[in-house]
């Protein structure tokens, strides 16, 4: 993005889909400082926004909880004659009610001359974030439409409130359900510990994915049920229809480890080899489960004995986890393993040929060059703002 806002400045007059297109790119790399203040830009230059420029920024508002830039974008909004656009009017309200003000959300809900169902959801979700779930009902029985996100979100609420009752009951007046509403119920009945309501609800489903299923077994496993778990996911193996994912295998690895059933051959359909086990360990890293991931070490070991790149998996995990203890054990058994870990490499084309680059590579015959192109590209990122993170360079291998 440092480079777009550079090519940027240099436009000396740039049109409606170029800022907008600046907004978005801000946006969707998370940078929502950056989205406001570009809107400040674009306001002192006296330019202004359109219809698809205001639902970005108002949306980069909500997300840093900056309720005053927000009431300073909504003036603008006012001011523009975009008040009666829906999409905009929903983001105001979505930011609104994520700050907690409900009545401001409110209030531009019954300004809105045309309220889709978008809106409607927007509205009672928003009532649902600020525990009303006397006016959320309200909205959603006088809603004109109602679209099946609009259902799902209203037994959610009954779920998070463990109504599982009413919850039931709405789920079972929807005219029409998807997989994610069944997954919904399933789940709040798992977490609810009403297994065997979880269970019919299960086999009444006319269709399941991975997440049905790893609602049913991580149920199991939450509650304790660890001999279901494992009946759970053999069941899901022999059915075929659904393939595990790495929460799955997180899930029932787990299960085991608690079981001391670690021979996993008799719950899978062959022995697990390094490379399970690596997506294993690499999968404990995303649930941050560290017990599993110092067993996956142990069969890594036993496996690859001579691979350093399982030592820094792990390692990678404890750094997460601030346990720098940890790490620098690992760093010194990597060391005491007598390999190391292969450099990077990268291949280009150049010059009708393919040209190979190691990491810190000085073999090639123009290396000065090369060097000097990359240091001049350095200096380009850093005059234009661009602060490399060298965290997780400096906490992995």
């Amino acid at each position: 993005m440092a480079y777009a806002h550079k090519v940027f400045d240099g436009i000396p007059d740039p049109n409606f889909a170029l800022w907008n297109a600046m907004f978005r790119g801000y946006a969707k790399n998370e940078s929502h400082r950056e989205v406001i203040l570009l809107f400040g830009r674009m306001k002192s230059m006296d330019i202004m926004p359109n219809c698809f420029t205001f639902p970005v920024v108002i949306k980069s508002c909500g997300r840093l909880k900056r309720l005053l830039e927000g009431e300073e974008v909504h003036c603008v909004v006012i001011k523009g004659g975009f008040r009666a656009n829906p999409y905009v009017g929903t983001t105001l309200i979505e930011m609104y009610a994520a700050g907690g003000v409900i009545g401001a959300a409110y209030k531009v809900f019954g300004e809105m001359f045309e309220r889709n169902v978008v809106a409607w959801t927007s509205m009672i979700n928003g009532y649902i974030l600020c525990g009303d779930m006397v006016s959320a009902q309200r909205l959603f029985h006088l809603a004109p439409e109602r679209d099946i996100v609009l259902w799902n979100t209203m037994v959610s609420c009954y779920i998070e409130l463990r109504d599982m009752v009413a919850a039931r009951k709405l789920f079972d007046d929807m005219p029409r359900r998807d997989v994610m509403g069944w997954n919904t119920v399933l789940n709040g009945y798992a977490s609810n510990g009403e297994f065997d309501a979880c269970e019919k609800l299960f086999e009444e489903m006319p269709e399941r994915n991975v997440f049905s299923w790893n609602g049913l077994i991580g149920g199991y496993a939450r509650n304790g049920r660890f001999f279901q778990v494992l009946g759970s996911f053999k069941r899901m193996l022999s059915e075929g229809d659904v393939l595990p994912n790495d929460a799955t295998l997180v899930i029932v690895l787990s299960a085991c480890a608690r079981l001391g059933a670690l021979d996993l051959g008799k719950w899978m359909p062959m022995e697990p080899d390094a490379v399970i086990w690596a997506a294993i360990l690499g999968a404990c890293r995303i649930h941050k489960n560290i017990e599993l991931a110092e067993l996956a070490l142990e069969r890594l070991i036993e496996l690859e004995p001579k691979n350093p790149a399982n030592y820094v998996m792990l390692s990678n995990i404890y750094g997460d986890l601030g346990r720098w203890k940890d790490v620098a054990r690992l760093k010194v058994a990597t060391r005491d393993t007598g390999y190391k870990k292969v450099p990077g490499v990268s291949f280009i084309e150049a010059n009708d040929g393919v040209v190979e680059f190691y990491s810190l590579d000085e073999r090639h015959p123009e290396t000065e060059e090369i060097y000097g192109a990359l240091r001049g590209l350095t200096k380009l990122l850093k005059s234009s703002g661009y602060v490399p993170d060298f965290l997780e360079l400096g906490q992995g291998a």
